[in-house]
């Protein structure tokens, strides 16, 4: 069950909708993602739909905050073109976000409104990358005692 919060973060969401009304042409971008970065800056991107899988929104995303030297994102939003309005991210997605950035809020839509959930939330009992990594000093090259 997720947790709903009382704000939603309409500017995100409209400067979403707007990229995606403005650039997603076409079936090789059909999704925008827009997110808040810490400090209150918005950043914007697009899928790369692809045959081979592309990158979805999202994750196109943190490469471009990246870029832009913004390594901290508070909540993020992904939109559908011809105005399909807030789509919750997939799978991949989610778990990427949450190895990112899991203190992450993300805007979602449901049958009750928008709400912003913890990305946690998302993925329930979800696999934390982070977690599972061995401290250099702990780890051993395979084969040696």
């Amino acid at each position: 069950m997720t947790t709903q919060t009382d704000r939603v973060d309409h500017e995100l969401i409209r400067a979403a909708a707007h990229v995606a009304a403005t650039r997603c042409r076409g079936d090789n971008h059909t999704m925008a993602a827009a997110a808040r970065v810490r400090g209150g800056g918005i950043i914007t991107a697009v899928n790369a739909y692809h045959f081979t899988g592309g990158p979805c929104a999202e994750l196109v995303l943190i490469g471009t905050a990246a870029a832009q030297g913004a390594y901290e994102l508070d909540i993020i939003v992904a939109v559908g073109d011809r105005d399909r309005g807030v789509v919750p991210p997939c799978g991949r997605c989610r778990q990427v976000l949450l190895d990112y950035f899991p203190a992450l809020e993300v805007i979602v839509g449901t049958k009750e409104g928008l709400r912003m959930v913890p990305v946690t939330d998302l993925l329930p009992e979800g696999y934390v990358w982070a977690d599972h990594q061995l401290a250099t000093e702990e780890s051993t090259p395979l084969g040696t005692s």
